[in-house]
């Protein structure tokens, strides 16, 4: 009997342990199960880490040159073809001004890519500096989205409404020039889906960590467009058409090597269910990059009423009156717009690629570096104005020789050398004023940067350019520029100001 009962004891022991043990063994199991969760978590984070940590100046280095070539490759796709344009004998000056008529409607599809992919950038980085990666990864599936859908219907609305769209630009200062900008105009429209996605995805690639290769990408299709103009334009004899392919090509190489890329991406990679749209997420993607919207798209609204004062009030001066040399000024203005989009790209690749830096920072309370940045950038954006100062200033000759210059009249030259010293004399608060606009937005202040954009944009930029010319005729317009420029210093001065004072440490 005591046998039995002993067996009996030992089976419900051996009973009990085992069932002791498969709990240990579960909770284990979840333990490890937790601990890989917590790992891949970090795992996810660690690649960004590095920005509240490392240098600024390093940091700076690091992000703001790719940044700066991308945006100068972006840039030269609009340049190298006015340049091969101007120096082809049978385009000249007519193809300058058309090209100058098509550029702010380039503008606008680059305001509604860079509203998609700067939000998107300056979103992700406060995300991941917060540790929510999961909202960063959604807003890069919302954006691609809004991208496509945007690029597709811009296009679709550039090809119906061409002949209206470029009379509102001042395609009609003669009909040589209407008929180059209709032609240049319906095939950079065709390659606007590629741009725009090129475009928005560059700074979504930078967030992620890998501003060499937002760099690249850009840069192939810089080259590629840089090696089809001559022979498309001079070799094929295809003229505006072949501006316009060229660029059309690159822009698509582009697109191709950012879908790449969205499928690799490190730190945000969108999941199936990332693409479903999510309101909350993307207002707050679009509310962030609708500062790069409105500068740009008040941009144009500038060009717009330059481009008609051009236009009227050339009309009215002695020798551009003269239907052989209406053109003349367009094509000039024109010019020096893209001198000054070069340094410009210089100015707003600094800053945004400090976008994802103040980000992270800004989001993990990090003030104290992210001072130290922004003192950083205004030194080096100042530096860049002054650089550019002196160029345009000393050697004006040199840079309208660039575009064809030695195949126009003495009136294209004097123009241009009188442009170039007026238009762009307060370059320097140009460029403090940019940096000023891209930081505060960096740092989550949409609304400021907001209103200091469409203050110099609309309400200097387009105001100073229809009321100086009542006063000056044609040289009203290019007075409208640098007295834009000091007065929206004098306003960035005090926001400057203030935000020094939020960043001091506690």
């Amino acid at each position: 009997m005591k046998k039995k009962e002993s067996r009996e004891m030992g089976k419900n022991k051996e009973a009990e342990e085992n069932k002791e043990g498969g709990e240990n063994r579960k909770a284990e199991k979840n333990r490890k199960a937790e601990e890989n969760r917590e790992v891949g978590g970090s795992r996810e984070m660690e690649g960004n880490q590095y920005l509240g940590k490392e240098s600024v100046g390093k940091l700076m280095g690091r992000y703001a040159v790719p940044c700066v070539i991308s945006l100068l490759v972006g840039a030269l796709y609009n340049i190298v073809d006015q340049i091969f344009i101007a120096n082809a004998a049978y385009l000249g000056s007519f193809g300058n001004a058309a090209n100058t008529v098509v550029f702010p409607l380039t503008v606008v599809a680059l305001a509604i890519a860079v509203m998609i992919g700067d939000g998107c950038c300056a979103f992700v980085s406060l995300s991941l500096g917060k540790k929510e990666t999961a909202d960063a990864r959604k807003s890069v599936g919302n954006s691609i989205i809004l991208v496509a859908a945007g690029s597709v219907i811009l296009c679709a609305i550039y090809l119906i409404f061409a002949r209206p769209i470029i009379t509102m630009f001042g395609g009609t200062v003669n009909e040589e020039t209407f008929r180059y900008s209709r032609e240049y105009f319906f095939w950079i429209s065709l390659g606007i889906p590629f741009y725009m996605f090129g475009q928005a995805m560059n700074p979504i690639i930078r967030a992620d960590g890998s501003p060499k290769f937002a760099m690249v990408s850009t840069l192939l299709g810089a080259v590629i467009n840089i090696v089809l103009d001559p022979v498309f334009i001079y070799l094929f004899r295809w003229g505006m058409m072949g501006a316009a392919v060229a660029t059309v090509v690159g822009q698509a190489a582009t697109a191709v090597l950012a879908i790449w890329y969205l499928v690799h991406m490190k730190s945000a990679k969108p999941s199936k269910g990332d693409y479903r749209m999510d309101w909350r997420i993307t207002g707050r993607t679009l509310l962030l990059g609708v500062t790069s919207f409105l500068s740009q798209i008040s941009l144009v609204a500038s060009m717009a009423a330059i481009n008609n004062m051009i236009r009227r009030y050339g009309a009215m001066d002695p020798i551009f009156g003269q239907e052989q040399y209406a053109q003349i000024p367009m094509a000039v203005v024109g010019i020096v717009m893209k001198f000054f989009q070069i340094v410009i790209s210089i100015v707003v690749g600094m800053a945004a690629g400090c976008i994802p830096i103040v980000g992270y920072n800004m989001g993990a309370g990090l003030k104290g570096r992210v001072r130290n940045l922004f003192t950083r950038l205004l030194l080096a954006e100042a530096a860049v104005g002054a650089a550019a100062l002196v160029i345009v200033e000393l050697f004006p000759g040199a840079l309208i020789g660039i575009f064809g210059a030695a195949n126009e009249s003495a009136y294209y030259t004097e123009f241009a050398l009188k442009s170039f010293r007026i238009y762009l004399c307060m370059v320097v608060f140009a460029c403090v004023n940019k940096a000023c606009f891209i930081f505060l937005q960096a740092m989550g202040k949409a609304a400021a940067s907001t209103m200091l954009s469409m203050v110099r944009e609309v309400v200097f930029g387009v105001g100073f350019a229809l009321l100086l010319p009542l006063v000056w005729g044609l040289d009203g317009v290019l007075y409208s520029m640098p007295v834009s420029d000091l007065l929206t210093f004098l306003i960035a001065g005090v926001l400057i100001a203030r935000t020094y004072r939020e960043l001091r440490p506690l």
